[in-house]
């Protein structure tokens, strides 16, 4: 049986929005009152986006990969993470291309850092930002995300044999 010449991966993510710690998704700050609580520097986003390629590679989950017991990945940028993540990819044979994200929040409104948030994925993956999606969503003020006690993104990844 031949190899599939393409892998689709999930990922998603949730963080609780607190007090007292900057709001970055996509690896961008966004300016609001609250942040992503997390042992890096939380950015669902792009932790969505990590186990969306982490899956289609067959690997295991981000979490197995940068634990958050190790103060390595203390407040890290998960951008660098995402690098991580990259090179296990390719080193399984595999290329990016294209990655679908949604996140769910009632609060920020995303759309004015949708295009630097890309430019950052865009840079990390060796991707062009057209083959990136970014588009948010509300749980019209419904549950733990309408109420605006947190974030959840979910990504999916398309990735290409190449060997």
């Amino acid at each position: 049986m031949s190899r599939p010449r393409f892998r689709i991966g999930s990922g998603y993510d949730f963080h609780v929005l607190v007090a007292d710690r900057p709001l970055i998704l996509g690896g961008v700050h966004i300016p609001y009152e609250k942040g992503l609580q997390g042992h890096s520097d939380a950015d669902a986003l792009l932790h969505a986006v990590a186990d969306a390629l982490l899956g289609a590679a067959g690997l295991s989950d981000i979490g197995s990969y940068f634990p958050d017991s190790d103060p390595r990945y203390k407040d890290i940028s998960s951008l660098l993470l995402l690098e991580k993540v990259y090179r296990l990819v390719r080193g399984k044979g595999l290329v990016v291309g294209n990655v679908d994200i949604t996140v769910i929040a009632e609060q920020p409104r995303i759309r004015p850092h949708v295009e630097a948030m890309k430019a950052n994925i865009a840079r990390v993956l060796y991707l062009s930002p057209d083959q990136i999606g970014i588009k948010a969503t509300t749980m019209e003020s419904r549950g733990v995300i309408g109420r605006g006690e947190g974030i959840a993104v979910h990504a999916v990844a398309l990735l290409e044999v190449v060997e």
